[in-house]
């Protein structure tokens, strides 16, 4: 689906035909993420486990930060239908490499789509699981929105050059890049409870240094945003790894889930944050917001001692 798609997109003459054959393009690459992630959990246990999905974390959050950089810098050499061809590239690569990969379920799930939207529902009814997963996945609703608005931001407000915006969007990218790194450096010394409070504080921190000295420039900008941008993509694979940790069967809805909340999340955060594209004001505002609301959301998970946890803390 994501090849076939990638190449009508290429192939499109009119917006809305572009539109439908993205919408099928995103159908059809959302699988990657909750497939990986499933299969991490039916491979591994423990440490070993969190070790592994921190990995993928990593890979995972590298498209959506480094695609705006490297989109400006083929975008001087090919069109916007050149951007189309190289996804269908990378489209076919991948399948090869999902060809040769081996099957990690011992039992196969032979029911209909209807059994499997009803397992979705028993697993949103695990309170534990639950509570997590609408915690963790706000933290998206900040990167998203800073990365649906970073060119409106850096190009129309502080009047950059698509090449200099790459530059400056870059600083946040590897931010976003190294968080998931940082959390395994970390977690080898602090157990996940330690390490998941002060994330959520230094997205507040962050946000509160982008409304105050933000709009001095660029540089300023994107060095106030940077610990938010980092510390919220160190905790995502800490909650991961507790969210599967609640289901000790059905890890392909858990994983599926996970994604799916935190596209929706995400997609709340670039409306809002489309609403006033080059205020960057909003993206602190929204950092503070969702660093708040997860504080409150984890130290309720704690107080009602929700989770369950495979790896001592």
């Amino acid at each position: 689906i994501y090849i076939a798609a990638s190449v009508a997109c290429a192939l499109s003459s009119v917006i809305y035909q572009l539109i439908l054959f993205r919408v099928l393009q995103a159908i059809g690459g959302s699988a990657a993420s909750a497939v990986a992630t499933a299969m991490v959990k039916d491979v591994y246990n423990g440490r070993k486990r969190e070790t592994v999905i921190t990995l993928v974390q990593s890979t995972v959050v590298i498209s959506p930060a480094v695609a705006p950089v490297l989109g400006a810098f083929m975008l001087t050499y090919t069109s916007w239908q050149g951007l189309f061809w190289m996804l269908s590239l990378i489209g076919v690569v991948s399948l090869v490499g999902c060809l040769l990969l081996e099957e990690t379920i011992c039992h196969r799930h032979a029911g209909t789509v209807m059994q499997s939207m009803r397992q979705l529902g028993t697993t949103l009814k695990n309170p534990g699981f639950a509570a997590l997963l609408v915690t963790f996945s706000m933290v998206s609703t900040a990167s998203l929105a800073f990365i649906s608005t970073s060119s409106y931001i850096y190009e129309n407000r502080f009047g950059l050059s698509p090449q200099s915006y790459s530059f400056y969007f870059a600083i946040n990218a590897i931010g976003l890049i190294l968080g998931p790194l940082l959390y395994l450096r970390l977690s080898r010394r602090f157990s996940r409870k330690a390490i998941i409070v002060p994330c959520f504080a230094a997205m507040i921190i962050g946000g509160v240094l982008v409304c105050l000295f933000g709009s001095i420039g660029p540089l300023f900008f994107a060095l106030t945003l940077l610990p938010a941008s980092l510390m919220g993509s160190c905790v995502r694979p800490a909650g991961i790894c507790y969210m599967l940790e609640q289901q000790k069967e059905h890890s392909g809805a858990a994983s599926s889930l996970i994604n799916c909340f935190s596209l929706v999340f995400g997609s709340v955060g670039m409306f809002i944050a489309s609403l006033d594209e080059a205020n960057l004001a909003l993206i602190g505002v929204i950092n503070i917001a969702v660093g708040v609301f997860c504080l409150m959301g984890w130290t309720v998970i704690g107080k009602r001692n929700l989770i369950k946890s495979a790896v001592v803390d």
